[in-house]
């Protein structure tokens, strides 16, 4: 059974040896912001979700990971589904996330309700899609 909890202070290490797209002093204020959940399958670390908010007042999905081991579990999903809930209760209308319009990430978003609605070239890499969902 997976359980997804808010990550803390002493989760730090763990994480900090898969989320390399941020600094450790980044992770850490993402962490005490309460904005990085965890998944942890059988008591063991699984993956996590990290989001910020973008312009101040809009979720936006930064990383969503599920260790290899654990994918096609419904992690993710479980994952995408909690941190959804949890913006709802905090009355946030709207959420976004972004992928790589050559990745098959975008079809897990579009499974869940995400839609295109833009996108950009980030310089030397390819066409980034950005993905809304209204939250009900």
């Amino acid at each position: 059974m997976t359980r997804i909890r808010r990550a803390q202070s002493a989760d730090l290490d763990s994480l900090a040896t898969w989320d390399r797209h941020i600094t450790r002093k980044q992770l850490q204020k993402a962490i005490e912001d309460g904005c990085v959940f965890l998944a942890e399958q059988e008591g063991g670390f699984a993956g996590w979700l990290r989001y910020n908010l973008f312009w101040g007042s809009l979720p936006f999905l930064n990383m969503l990971y599920v260790l290899e081991e654990y994918r096609g579990q419904g992690i993710g999903k479980a994952l995408m589904v909690f941190w959804e809930k949890e913006m709802a209760g905090q009355n946030f209308r709207d959420v976004l996330t972004s992928t790589a319009a050559c990745e098959d990430a975008q079809h897990f978003y579009y499974g869940l309700g995400y839609e295109t609605v833009g996108g950009f070239f980030p310089p030397e890499e390819s066409y980034e899609l950005i993905l809304r969902k209204t939250l009900k």
